[in-house]
């Protein structure tokens, strides 16, 4: 592996985009608080750290999903994986670089959300639970990374992946547990929404901090969604257009 250009390319689509343009980061925070806004009104309070636990996973999960855009503009438009051909570097050393860009891309939101749950409302005073959320978060952006991969690599002209990433963010990230607490819906349910990575991580966090009753089993779902999603996109990623 190609550890050197994964961390650069990181550096240069997450820090960079940050110092450059933080609008973007505003912008990606607009969805994950106003929903939080929402569930506090509504519940007048009540699911509160619900939402706050939940805005971590909706926030890396959306970011991650939408950057299926990027993606295919690198494919298509710049033609960038052509130049790696003759390369040294890998087709996981080019997606580990991008995943690990969209979590640094992250991080300020993050940062708002660990003063939200850690300083305001106390809700993150577990240490393991903390722990846990950062292993859950490192999982989620590998497993919706993949995803928006497989559809950068499925379609064949940029202006189609706006929608299509537009649409899994909200299904995948609003629809699961991730601002409600998921005993709210049937067992069968949850095994459903499960296909998204979205709520294995949000039961599991739930289960962190004492917000609902934990389901362990939760972790190998997760694990399993993870592998199966990256070794997809492997699969599907290809250097040079056929």
């Amino acid at each position: 592996m190609n550890l050197k250009f994964s961390f650069l390319l990181a550096w240069y689509y997450g820090f960079r985009t940050v110092t450059r343009g933080p609008s973007y980061v505003v912008a990606s925070l607009s969805s994950p608080l106003t929903l939080l806004f929402l569930v506090f009104v509504i519940s007048r309070g009540r699911l509160l750290p619900f939402a706050i636990a939940g805005g971590f996973i909706t926030l890396v999960a959306s970011v991650a999903l939408s950057s299926a855009g990027d993606a295919a503009f690198l494919r298509l438009q710049l033609r960038i994986q052509d130049l790696f051909v003759a390369s040294s570097v890998s087709p996981v050393d080019y997606m580990l670089g991008l995943t690990l860009s969209y979590l640094v891309f992250s991080l300020p939101g993050m940062a708002l959300y660990v003063a939200l749950g850690g300083l305001a409302f106390h809700i993150f005073t577990p240490p393991l639970g903390s722990a846990g959320l950062f292993g859950v978060l490192v999982l989620l952006v590998v497993a919706t990374s993949a995803i928006a991969f497989i559809i950068a690599e499925s379609i064949k002209h940029v202006r189609n992946v706006w929608g299509i990433a537009g649409i899994l963010s909200v299904v995948m990230t609003v629809l699961p547990p991730t601002f409600y607490p998921y005993t709210y819906i049937p067992k069968y349910a949850l095994w459903a929404l499960s296909i998204s990575p979205a709520t294995p991580a949000a039961v599991l966090t739930q289960g962190f901090f004492g917000l609902a009753r934990p389901l362990p089993y939760m972790a190998y779902v997760l694990v399993a969604e993870t592998l199966v999603y990256f070794l997809a996109a492997r699969y599907l990623t290809r250097w040079r257009e056929k």
